[in-house]
């Protein structure tokens, strides 16, 4: 799936994935001023904590977010997904 193009209060409530059916390591986005690429931390019955990237610049942040504002994403964001099992990015060798 690429990213969504529809705002959150327009989701219909039929396609919004409940917050407890994400997992730990899951690749998702999150509606941030716009859709970001993410990845779950965690997840309750009512919302998930999602380690994303705010925008183009390197960087991440750590937010909590209601199952609206999220959406399963499938394509890989090397900037956000190359983590190790202890969630720290791994450093890629020069080219």
């Amino acid at each position: 799936m690429s990213t969504p193009t529809i705002v959150p209060p327009e989701r219909d409530p039929a396609d919004v994935a409940p917050a407890d059916s994400y997992r730990k390591a899951d690749l998702v986005w999150v509606y941030r001023d716009g859709w970001r690429a993410g990845v779950i931390e965690a997840a309750s019955r009512h919302a998930v904590t999602v380690t994303y990237r705010p925008g183009s610049r390197p960087g991440t942040g750590v937010d909590t977010f209601t199952a609206p504002y999220v959406s399963r994403r499938a394509e890989e964001d090397p900037a956000l997904d190359r983590r190790s099992a202890a969630g720290l990015a791994l450093r890629q060798p020069p080219a």
